[in-house]
């Protein structure tokens, strides 16, 4: 399928609907992101190489609408001309898009409007984490392998030669051009961080999967990060609102890990 967000944008997305609603009350539904996979929405489908890929399939089998959109450049929307849409970066459209997926959902009348969350590995992790942070009606933030504080982001010399700087990869169109345009790839100019962003998810549901042998997102600056969103958690006394795995595991979402996310789910939405 595919719905207008904006005149001439079209977003490609899949939707899940249960077959049947139980005893008429309305669903919970899930806004399923996608990680840096070509295959783009179909990945989240089933359809990916990579295992534990498959969280949208699941989650619909588990009686709840699932929403999965494509991120510019990827499925559906393959070769996007940054350079020609109206945004200053990838990561805005797709909190555009993502947001009004939200509202979507939330037109359709089977689809508990008061009861939605999202879910993304990697690229999808921290797309998720930006939806929670722009959107108070998202009520559950699953981000797997989404995230390390930026001065902890370091993937190797060959990438940090690639592209001009540890923080490169970052900084393409797809993501946040204004990391080298604006701020140099320096980590100390960048006037935001994740432990900022998730922060303000609080006191509402996070929940993250930090795998310790992860290449892509250092597990010391996850750790560096949830002591300080800890304590912002802590203020609205809802330290038990947020939720972390480090699983013995490199850049991937086990399924013991997956689990225990869709638990957290099952149980926020009473079900």
């Amino acid at each position: 399928m595919k719905f207008t967000v904006e005149k001439g944008e079209e977003l490609p997305a899949l939707l899940y609907v249960p077959n049947r609603q139980a005893n008429g009350k309305k669903i919970p539904a899930i806004i399923a992101l996608h990680g840096t996979d070509m295959l783009g929405k179909l990945s989240v489908a089933g359809q990916s190489a990579l295992a534990n890929r498959d969280y949208a399939k699941k989650l619909a089998e588990r009686g709840y609408v699932v929403l999965a959109p494509d991120y510019p450049d990827f499925g559906g929307l393959s070769n996007y001309d940054f350079d020609g849409d109206r945004y200053r970066s990838g990561t805005m459209k797709g909190i555009f898009d993502h947001i009004r997926c939200v509202d979507y959902l939330q037109s359709l009348p089977l689809v508990d409007p008061e009861k939605i969350a999202v879910i993304g590995h990697s690229l999808g992790g921290h797309n998720a984490i930006f939806l929670g942070a722009f959107d108070q009606r998202i009520k559950v933030v699953i981000a797997s392998c989404g995230w390390t504080l930026f001065p902890y982001y370091d993937l190797g010399p060959a990438m940090e030669k690639q592209y001009g700087g540890k923080l490169g990869p970052w900084a393409q169109k797809r993501y946040m051009p204004l990391l080298r345009e604006k701020f140099q790839l320096n980590a100390e100019r960048i006037p935001f961080d994740f432990d900022g962003v998730i922060a303000t998810i609080a006191p509402r549901i996070f929940f993250t999967n930090s795998p310790l042998k992860d290449a892509n997102f250092s597990i010391a600056g996850v750790r560096a990060g949830l002591k300080n969103i800890l304590e912002v958690y802590n203020l609205y006394h809802a330290s038990n609102a947020l939720y972390t795995r480090f699983p013995d595991a490199g850049h991937d979402f086990p399924p013991d890990v997956t689990r225990d996310a869709f638990h957290v789910l099952d149980s926020a939405f009473g079900r």
